[in-house]
């Protein structure tokens, strides 16, 4: 009887082994069953799991491609060697392995935001003579949609592909992404909320509020939880306001909150929501609005609960109102930049009462209210637990420094981010956050500038 009489070749698995091999392009690579099925069910990979036996499975694609996207698989990351590829080639293996979302999470993650090492890395042309009027960015992978002038164009999340949607408005002033192919766009002088629908390029349907005076509606802010998406709506007399609540996925009414019919000179009500920011934690609703008038920029600012209608807190801004308010769920802390002063300041949301007032962020100087309004069109956005704030063509990165557990305060610095020679400019005017990625823009300039980390550099 010959040796190994009854046993399987020598070099092949046994059926029931946890070791696979798969032939690609002619170059045989040996992983596990469980790392192929981290691909998630349904992906080619998981098929050849499911199937894999004493035969070699053969692939005709490309070895080197393969090696990468098995080093995903094994990882949760591409290996350094990647950087040699083109990005384009990457995402074209993935989607016939089934497996770009793995490929998005690896590089445009929000957790890999890297604040302290942000470097300009490129520039994104638009097509036309307009500035950009408006930014939205996929928070979770990076896609990127720019409103300019009538038209609204879209880049994937590598930002290698674009697309250009024309909208019915003169110019946009609101944009919120709703899904990957679908945007929601309004006018401060144009009635209706518009869905875009960027695959098919055409404008879906058109959403109005209906007021008493039956009179046009035009949108001054677009919001959106994982379930609504909020609109402040404005009537074209400019004698009514209020916000609507939509059902996110079927874009059908769920309630309305804040309807003011003005009457006189109720300035106060008068004033609709600019901003709309929804804070998960609290489940509440953040509307901001300022009015400017012969005796300064008023305002105010409010949280709602959106399920009982009722304000369970607003503040009134006169002394140094916002020119821009943001969130953060993180920090439990909404911040603002004064218009006067320029300044960024906080209030702590675990401590809000009647009679909170704002804390300067650093050295804490008094708000002088000198005329100036050093603060006009400045920018301040949350991302993570990092607050990042325009002044002119620059960029400020405060961060809150941990004290011991005797300190009741809390205490932000500023910090530095990236490369001296990226910072000036002519001034910002949009700021926007998608995946581990920076967006910003700049007056009078017909592009968006892109800030990522050095540690990416596809």
């Amino acid at each position: 009887m010959p040796p190994f009489a009854g046993s399987e070749p020598a070099g092949f698995p046994k059926p029931d082994s946890n070791i696979v091999s798969i032939d690609v392009g002619g170059q045989v690579f040996q992983t596990t069953k469980q790392t192929l099925t981290s691909a998630g069910p349904k992906t080619f990979f998981s098929r050849i799991a499911e199937s894999s036996g004493i035969y070699t499975p053969f692939i005709d694609r490309d070895p080197e491609m393969f090696s990468l996207l098995l080093s995903l698989l094994r990882t949760g990351n591409l290996p350094s060697k990647a950087k040699a590829f083109d990005i384009q080639d990457l995402i074209i293996e993935s989607k016939f392995y089934g497996i770009e979302t793995l490929l998005v999470n690896s590089l445009s993650n929000p957790s890999q935001l890297e604040p302290f090492n942000l470097q300009k890395s490129l520039l994104l042309p638009l097509n036309g003579r307009d500035s950009p009027s408006a930014l939205a960015a996929d928070g979770a992978c990076g896609a990127l949609h720019v409103a300019h002038g009538s038209k609204i164009t879209s880049f994937d999340w590598s930002l290698r592909r674009k697309a250009t949607v024309l909208t019915h408005f003169t110019a946009v002033d609101s944009l919120l992404a709703l899904s990957p192919a679908l945007v929601a766009a309004g006018a401060n002088d144009f009635s209706g909320l518009q869905i875009l629908d960027l695959e098919k390029v055409r404008v879906r349907e058109t959403l109005n509020w209906e007021n008493v005076t039956k009179s046009g509606s035009t949108v001054q802010a677009i919001g959106s939880s994982t379930e609504n998406m909020f609109v402040s709506f404005e009537s074209s007399r400019r004698n009514s306001n209020s916000i609507l609540v939509y059902d996110l996925h079927t874009l059908t009414p769920v309630t309305e909150i804040g309807h003011n019919e003005i009457f006189g000179a109720d300035i106060d009500s008068a004033i609709p929501a600019t901003k709309l920011q929804w804070i998960e934690g609290y489940n509440l609703l953040m509307a901001s609005g300022s009015h400017s008038g012969p005796s300064g920029v008023s305002g105010n600012i409010r949280l709602w609960d959106v399920r009982s209608g009722n304000i369970v807190w607003e503040i009134s801004e006169k002394v140094d109102c916002f020119a821009d308010v943001a969130v953060s769920d993180g920090l439990s802390v909404i911040f603002k930049v004064g218009v006067n002063s320029g300044e960024a300041s906080y209030v702590d949301m675990r401590n809000l009462s009647n009679e909170s007032a704002w804390v300067c962020l650093g050295d804490k100087r008094k708000v002088m209210n000198s005329g100036k309004k050093e603060g006009i069109g400045s920018k301040i956005k949350t991302q993570g637990n990092q607050v990042f704030c325009t002044k002119g063509g620059d960029v400020e990165l405060w961060s809150e420094v941990v004290m011991g557990s005797g300190n009741t305060g809390r205490i932000f610095k500023k910090n530095l981010m990236g490369r001296m020679r990226d910072m000036g400019g002519a001034k910002i005017t949009n700021l926007a956050f998608g995946g581990s990625t920076m967006f910003l823009t700049r007056k009078d300039q017909q592009c968006v500038e892109v800030w990522q980390s050095s540690s990416r550099e596809f």
